[in-house]
């Protein structure tokens, strides 16, 4: 007779994600989870297999969590333009806030990491990418035909120029303590936009 979990596999996967975001994978240990986690090594294992795979599952959570918000504000009716610098701005102020920028993106922060020796978590990163491009430039898109964004400008290359500003905003402000860094470079590419 199987044994009955004696933990919820999905708060698990939700304290996982919160200390993977906060220390990064490298520096996570198996025992760093089990003692945040409070769940025995072989209960993690019978569960999530390994830590790779535990951390590929808190990185599906992790946009699964986070996109839905990002939809929001760039699917709303009426102007797109203003919904774009919004959320352009708002990338700026999370990644200067003192409280945020530690953790910073987990999709950039596994992009930085893993990205460059792990496909797995590559194709996680560039999944988000595509998503978060393909939100930019419908609204463009939208705004270009609303007549917001000027007829000689190319809706895909400015989604794709504001993905690259969103990532950079991240990196850079998780790394700088001047805030004005990331403001004034949001600032100069919305300026794009007129």
């Amino acid at each position: 007779m199987a044994r009955t979990k004696e933990f919820d596999p999905d708060a698990a996967l939700e304290s996982a994600l919160e200390l993977f975001w906060r220390r990064g994978y490298e520096a996570t240990s198996m025992s760093d989870l089990v003692e945040h986690l409070g769940i025995g090594r072989a209960s993690l294992y019978a569960t999530f297999c390994s830590k790779h795979e535990l951390y590929l599952k808190a990185l599906d959570r992790y946009g699964q969590t986070h996109d839905p918000r990002l939809v929001r504000e760039l699917s709303q009716p009426g102007p797109a333009l203003p919904a774009v610098r919004a959320v352009v701005r708002r990338f700026a102020a999370e990644a200067a806030a003192e409280d945020t920028r530690e953790c910073g993106c987990l999709v950039t922060n596994t992009a930085v990491e893993l990205g460059p020796h792990d496909q797995a978590a590559a194709r996680r990163v560039e999944h988000s990418w595509d998503h978060v491009e393909t939100l930019l430039h419908s609204a463009l898109v939208r705004a270009q035909a609303q007549g917001e964004l000027p007829a000689d400008r190319d809706p895909l290359t400015l989604a794709r120029m504001l993905l690259v500003l969103l990532q950079g905003l991240r990196v850079v402000g998780k790394a700088s303590s001047d805030p004005t860094r990331v403001r004034d470079a949001a600032e100069q590419a919305l300026a794009l936009l007129d």
